[in-house]
């Protein structure tokens, strides 16, 4: 096809907004693999750059979309052939190269990764950067030596995307979870998934002081702000944090103590700037070892390109739980 739907941002005088219109194969970005997409997903980066409620695309118009899977059409790599089924996460895709909202992208070899056995495409979206970042969670736990009989893990933001993937993956690895949630009716979700212990991020008693009763083991952090810094005060010796997201703030106000006095380990987690050579590692364990049990309930949501404003809208309020997949072809 010579042209076909995609979703595309637009800056329009200080105003940043999308829309479904039909663009030319010679508009996309450049690359030397062309894939027919499938699937693509809605992460809070996404909203943040379609919106303009983040300063998170680099050039306009952009077709949005951080995520897609789908199967190549054509291909200047020989690594890659016609029909092979793929997918593409982070990088630049969506934010300053063409992403995947769209029915055909094209993308340089190096960023395309092979399908891996146990996965179809829709699982492929169903964890997509977010899946990837647990997957990167884990791996960083592992190289400090964090283990499930150190005690529990805290995942805050826990019905989110990642949130959810995380409480499920970890559980499935042993480890005790307790889920953190502003949302007081995803308990039950919670507990499907394996979380331990629920508790009500409105209730949390942050304190103020330079370290706290020392509760949590490890964390993974998807909030941020004065949540991150309370983690830092209430982690045991030797704990880990993943530090993953900014959605309750971006700044962090803490003390040297709990680094100097408990060897508390804060590590930074980046999907969109994971090496290459690493995607290769961990994404084949996303479809053995780290796959989710209930990757189709985390995973339940799916909608079509036409309704990615609303999303969007509703992912910044903080009513989406779990993930939600885009449908490109028919979407």
């Amino acid at each position: 096809m010579s042209t076909f739907r995609a979703f595309r941002v637009h800056r329009e005088a200080d105003t940043i907004g999308g829309r479904i219109e039909w663009i030319d194969f010679h508009d996309l970005s450049p690359g030397e693999v062309v894939i027919d997409a499938a699937y693509s997903s809605v992460n809070y980066k996404d909203a943040l750059g379609a919106t303009g409620a983040g300063k998170i695309l680099t050039r306009f118009p952009l077709v949005a979309g951080v995520d897609v899977a789908g199967t190549v059409e054509s291909s200047e790599d020989p690594r890659f052939r016609p029909g092979d089924r793929v997918l593409v996460t982070g990088y630049e895709l969506g934010t300053g190269h063409d992403g995947g909202y769209a029915e055909r992208v094209r993308v340089p070899a190096e960023w395309v990764v092979p399908l891996p056995s146990g996965l179809t495409l829709r699982d492929a979206m169903a964890l997509g950067s977010a899946g990837l970042t647990v997957a990167l969670c884990v791996k960083r736990f592992e190289d400090n030596g964090q283990a499930p009989s150190q005690g529990p893990i805290v995942v805050t933001g826990a019905s989110g995307g990642v949130g959810s993937l995380a409480v499920d993956v970890l559980s499935g690895l042993g480890y005790e979870v307790v889920a953190v949630s502003g949302k007081p009716g995803a308990r039950a979700y919670l507990e499907r998934l394996g979380a331990a212990r629920v508790l009500d991020r409105l209730s949390l008693d942050l304190g103020s002081r330079p370290l706290e009763k020392a509760e949590w083991a490890g964390a993974i952090d998807n909030v941020g702000g004065d949540v991150l810094a309370w983690l830092t005060r209430t982690t045991r010796s030797l704990g880990n944090i993943c530090s993953v997201g900014l959605a309750g703030g971006s700044v962090l106000h803490t003390t040297v103590m709990p680094f100097i006095l408990r060897g508390v380990s804060l590590l930074g987690i980046t999907s969109a700037g994971c090496p290459t050579a690493l995607r290769h590692l961990l994404w084949p364990r996303l479809g053995t070892d780290l796959r989710p049990r209930h990757l189709d309930a985390i995973g339940a949501t799916e909608i079509g390109l036409g309704d990615l404003p609303r999303t969007f809208q509703a992912m910044l309020k903080g009513e989406v739980t779990g993930r939600i997949l885009v449908r490109i072809a028919g979407g």
